[in-house]
């Protein structure tokens, strides 16, 4: 085990007192010189990550677990590196942006992926200013089986609001984060008798609508009256929306003003819109379309002195819309990698960090 700090000791404990999971822990590596020679759950610190393949090679170790969530990227990529010199299995937990409740599992534990490569110090957030916005409070996501929508749904959920709607035109997409949301612990939400904290469920209502249709946009909210919304139903494959770009105009631009004008007739308190940095000084239809549909939230905001706001994002590692999976796709056909020029420069962020901007925008707005 890579980290001997707590969340270390949380899988060293899971593993001992779970012995069907077939997983023996050997040690722990750490580069705190004041960990070495100390026991933890009775497993050993045996020394140092530059210490890993000689460990490997006296123990016979199959598998390293590198279980340190705010580990920035370099040490989590020279860890790596070393595991693969030495022929071993190199596995991870979550960041810290995935840790929101701060538990850590057996069950969290999975390949490396490119964003724990790439990850950075952790942005702090004000979690308690949003979670305080959000709780006990009717909260309603566009396009929320998206890839960011899915995520920004299961980060409110945990904030405990006192329904939340789950709202897109993709069945199989809303079925998937609706089961899921069902079988995970909601946070606390307020007794309207008592006005206490209770860990009673919120409510969980899924929708199936297309923002393009303005009357059954306006219905939806008419029945579930949200109080906060966040809209990140859109269309956002650049090289596609030239193609289509009726498509782009009626879903980010008439689709935005749908929710907007259905927002504002019962009186959404707080409204955020998920925009893309391509809105800035927009070279294609895409870019374009947002744009406008920014312009639409902030005359919003401006006629009615609400928090109606606009985020915009880079590049979104793991969304749909994320340049990495066209390369991954590349480097797995042996190639080439087709890149926009030899200059272009990405700036990435990763769904639950993106998210987590999201939500804070909902705090700022107010």
């Amino acid at each position: 085990i890579m980290g001997a700090g707590d969340a270390g000791a949380m899988i060293a404990r899971e593993m001992r007192n779970n012995a069907h999971v077939g997983l023996e822990p050997v040690g722990f590596v750490d580069d705190d010189l004041g960990k070495h020679d100390v026991r933890i759950h009775n497993v050993p610190v045996l020394g140092s990550r530059q210490d890993i393949p000689a460990l490997v090679r006296e123990y016979k170790v199959q598998q390293v677990i590198i279980a340190m969530p705010s580990a920035p990227g370099k040490v989590v990529r020279e860890v790596v590196q070393m595991c693969e010199q030495a022929g071993v299995q190199a596995r991870i937990i979550p960041g810290i942006p995935e840790l929101l409740d701060g538990r850590v599992s057996l069950q969290q534990v999975r390949e490396v992926e490119i964003a724990d490569l790439l990850r950075r110090e952790p942005v702090q957030t004000d979690i308690g200013a949003v979670r305080a916005l959000i709780r006990g409070r009717r909260v309603l996501v566009t396009g929320g089986g998206g890839s960011i929508g899915s995520e920004l749904c299961r980060q409110i959920w945990r904030c405990g609001p006192a329904e939340l709607i789950l709202l897109g035109h993709g069945e199989n997409s809303i079925f998937d984060i609706h089961n899921e949301l069902r079988g995970s612990e909601p946070g606390m939400v307020i007794s309207p008798e008592s006005g206490a904290w209770s860990a009673q469920s919120p409510v969980l209502t899924p929708i199936i609508a297309d923002v393009r249709f303005a009357e059954r946009v306006r219905t939806v909210f008419e029945e579930t009256r949200p109080e906060i919304v966040f809209h990140a139903a859109a269309h956002k494959h650049v090289p596609l929306m030239e193609m289509n770009p009726a498509e782009a105009i009626t879903n980010n631009v008439l689709g935005t003003r749908n929710v907007v004008e259905a927002a504002l007739a019962v009186d959404v308190e707080h409204f955020v819109m998920i925009s893309t940095d391509k809105a800035v000084n927009p070279t294609s239809i895409m870019g374009a379309s947002k744009r406008v549909a920014e312009l639409i939230v902030h005359r919003a905001a401006q006629q009615s002195g609400k928090a109606y706001v606009a985020v915009r994002f880079g590049n979104v590692l793991g969304s749909r819309g994320s340049v990495i999976h066209t390369f991954r796709r590349q480097i797995a056909q042996g190639g080439p990698v087709t890149v926009t020029d030899p200059e272009m420069k990405r700036f990435f962020m990763t769904i639950p960090e993106a998210v987590q901007l999201v939500m804070q925008a909902s705090v700022l707005g107010a």
